[in-house]
């Protein structure tokens, strides 16, 4: 039996929307899932005349220094901080007016009484919205709701926050966040409810910051809304009713406190100051890119045990024209053979290339074993049924590809490819219970970043087109411990998962989580350690780490001088 389609009503502030409003219309009105049923508008408010330039100064006679010091303020962000803008991201200031695409859905004009900062509905209009039998109200105008129009639908009114607004709920969209240097930025999903800061989460994602591109910030915020919200209806209409708010349920179970301060758009003193600070920001990272550069490094410790000192580990460092990075490790007849990322400056490419190194720390010269027309990076390898094999990154291709080696270790040959037209980055692999899952960062849609979704699939055979994804996909939504960094490893009887920190800056460190939950119908995991690179002044960065047998091997972003 075909299931009814969700029906979806529509808050606009009028026709004239932000672009990824109009996405995300688009995106319902051609899905297999939704519909929308119904559209709320901001009735039009009677129009005043516009005023004269000496009105204008006349009634603003005590504000204008401050406005002109403002304008002067803004016009030095764009010059001097601003870069060009990433235009993969929904430009954040484009609005397109979505009145054709909507021309045959009903729509109700509404007035609301505004109180104590709220908007609240007549309780005619309220009526009138629930006489469609609406599944979702999906917020994209108005201002803070509260009142009956939070249970006009049977499910509630979805609204997303962005970056800071539920708590900077009178600052620009990101903007303290990118301003403030802010490590990430956050976009919650909510059902309202009358308490405007607990509404029920229903999607919760950590981004690293564009510090650099306030547009971006906020572009970015704006993706993560247009796709959250779909891929949550989505989610609905296939899991059920029922299945879908126990989740919700499950994932709201712990208390939660917001121990921030609240934001309001920032006064001229502020301004003042986070521009020239930023200006300060923009000049360190000008002139450390005239005397140093940043270098990918290995570092590694031959112990017994659990090697937990990274201050004790030795340096493998490459010449100047390339960086090490990515390894992992196979283990045969007393030799470690270190797989690792070479990228070369000149030629803006890398390759896979093994280093041999005995139980003594001796090591060779990298050997190329895998070159290809395209960049190649994270060379996963690992063992099964007495083979050896590689899938290495290469999204460059939309491909990913599994090698076997034909001849150890040196000569590898390609055997398919696991999935075509994806873009992903670290696949790693772990087979267990006869079945084997595949833990990947992907960038379902164009812009995003592979920093932020950590998404999992399974299958029965490793050599398989057909990859069944996982239910809760994305299984993380976070920059700090979505991608995967290494690979998965047991001690003491508990399985654990290296995830890289993205927040700072790509590469900023790493984290050790524990995986407590892995089956095809749930995951879960918990962060038990985080390395960040405080113990050298002259390392940065860090993000992958394994250990095999005695050795253990971390890469490192390494601050050089230039001359």
């Amino acid at each position: 039996m075909e299931k009814n389609k969700l029906r979806i009503g529509l808050l606009l502030g009028g026709f004239d929307t932000f672009a990824w409003s109009h996405k995300m219309i688009e995106a319902i009105k051609k899905s297999g899932y939704a519909e929308i049923d119904l559209i709320v508008l901001n009735a039009i408010q009677e129009k005043q005349p516009p005023e004269t330039i000496l009105s204008k100064l006349k009634n603003n006679s005590g504000q204008i220094f401050a406005t002109l010091i403002r304008k002067v303020l803004v016009f030095l962000y764009h010059q001097l901080i601003e870069r060009k803008r990433n235009t993969a991201l929904p430009d954040s200031r484009e609005r397109i007016d979505c009145e054709v695409l909507l021309r045959n859905v009903p729509k109700i004009e509404v007035v609301t009484i505004r109180k104590n900062g709220s908007d609240y509905f007549y309780l005619e209009d309220v009526k009138a919205i629930l006489s469609h039998k609406l599944d979702i109200l999906v917020q994209c105008g108005f201002g803070l709701l509260r009142g009956e129009v939070l249970s006009a639908a049977k499910h509630g009114v979805w609204s997303f926050c962005y970056g800071d607004y539920c708590v900077n709920k009178e600052a620009p969209v990101g903007y303290w966040e990118s301003t403030g240097s802010r490590p990430e930025t956050e976009s919650i999903l909510r059902i309202l409810t009358e308490n405007l800061d607990n509404g029920v989460v229903l999607y919760r994602s950590f981004s690293g910051t564009k510090t650099m591109s306030l547009q971006d910030n906020k572009s970015n915020c704006y993706r993560k809304a247009l796709y959250s919200i779909t891929r949550k209806m989505k989610e609905l209409y296939e899991t059920g009713e029922k299945e879908f708010f126990k989740n919700v349920e499950y994932g709201n179970r712990h208390p939660a406190f917001d121990p921030r301060k609240h934001y309001e758009a920032p006064t001229v003193y502020e301004l003042t100051h986070l521009t020239f600070r930023k200006i300060l920001e923009k000049l360190r990272i000008f002139f450390d890119k005239r005397f140093y550069f940043n270098q990918w490094i290995l570092l590694f410790d031959l112990k017994n045990e659990f090697a937990s000192s990274l201050c004790r580990y030795q340096k493998m460092i490459p010449p100047k024209d390339r960086f090490w990075a990515d390894p992992h490790i196979l283990y045969q007849n007393n030799r470690y053979y270190i797989f690792i990322e070479e990228y070369l400056y000149r030629t803006q490419k890398g390759h896979i290339s093994l280093i041999v190194m005995d139980e003594d720390g001796v090591y060779s010269e990298p050997t190329i074993i895998l070159d290809k027309p395209y960049h190649l990076s994270y060379p996963f390898v690992f063992e099964h049924d007495n083979e050896c094999y590689m899938i290495p990154e290469s999204r460059s291709n939309k491909t990913i590809e599994l090698y076997k080696c034909v001849v150890f270790p040196h000569q590898w040959e390609f055997c398919m490819n696991l999935m075509e037209n994806v873009e992903a980055v670290d696949t790693t692999v772990y087979y267990d219970d006869d079945r084997w899952w595949l833990f990947v960062n992907m960038v379902e849609n164009k812009g995003e970043c592979a920093w932020d979704e950590l998404f999992l699939w399974s299958a029965s055979e490793l050599q398989s087109s057909c990859w069944e994804p996982h239910p809760q996909n994305p299984i993380v939504s976070d920059c700090k411990t979505a991608r995967p960094a290494g690979k998965i490893f047991s001690k003491n009887g508990r399985l654990y998962r290296p995830s890289q920190n993205c927040s700072k800056s790509y590469g900023y460190g790493y984290n050790i989580s524990e995986i407590t939950s892995l089956n095809q119908h749930s995951y879960e995991e918990e962060i038990v350690s985080r390395v960040t690179p405080d113990w050298d002044k002259d390392i940065i960065g860090t993000h992958t780490f394994n250990r095999i047998n005695n050795l253990h091997i971390i890469d490192a972003l390494y601050k050089r001088r230039l001359f």
